[in-house]
């Protein structure tokens, strides 16, 4: 599991993703209100899965669910993007359902790399790559680059992303890689 800011983090980011969606798919409406409230249910979703165990109808704020099950569940937040996505434009819940269903991807993402695991389908997976906490910075930045490129593509032609490859182009750790057999950056 990621800490709490991490979570925060990357829900700004896919907030910053779905908003780029909604506008990219037109859907934003009048005065982009829709790509505003996309980027809020991002954020908002980005700490879904923790906040949606919690019974906060009783006075001890128990778990009601076991922690990364039902919440968790990766088909359903992906069932949930798909359906948001597909009906941009025809339906009105389909905004803010994008926001929120890409910040539960984000959460789960940022969770998988965690010994515990995500039950994607069935079962829990993990990639069992380092311990809860740990390593943050790498899940917090992996998902502000890509908001930065999805951003870059819908408003600004990918313009800011060739400046980027045509800058580690110029590094020197580039040509070692080449010279070490790894392919180019085109």
């Amino acid at each position: 599991m990621a800490s709490s800011k991490a979570h925060h983090a990357t829900g700004w980011a896919a907030g910053l993703i779905a908003a780029a969606v909604v506008a990219h798919e037109g859907a934003g409406g009048s005065y982009h209100i829709g790509t505003m409230f996309a980027f809020c249910m991002g954020i908002l979703g980005g700490t879904a899965p923790d906040w949606l165990e919690v019974a906060w109808w009783t006075r001890r704020r128990r778990l009601w669910i076991t922690h990364r099950t039902l919440t968790h569940w990766g088909v359903g937040w992906l069932a949930l993007l798909y359906w948001s996505y597909t009906s941009l434009g025809t339906h009105l819940m389909a905004v803010p359902a994008l926001g929120f269903a890409a910040g539960g991807l984000m959460h789960l993402l940022a969770d998988w790399p965690n010994p515990l695991g995500v039950p994607w389908i069935a079962g829990r997976h993990s990639l069992n790559l380092w311990n809860s906490g740990r390593c943050d910075i790498i899940i917090v930045g992996l998902a502000w680059l890509a908001a930065f490129m999805v951003g870059d593509h819908v408003w600004f032609d990918d313009i800011h992303t060739l400046h980027a490859i045509n800058f580690v182009r110029t590094l020197p750790i580039h040509a070692w890689l080449i010279r070490a057999g790894y392919p180019a950056l085109s």
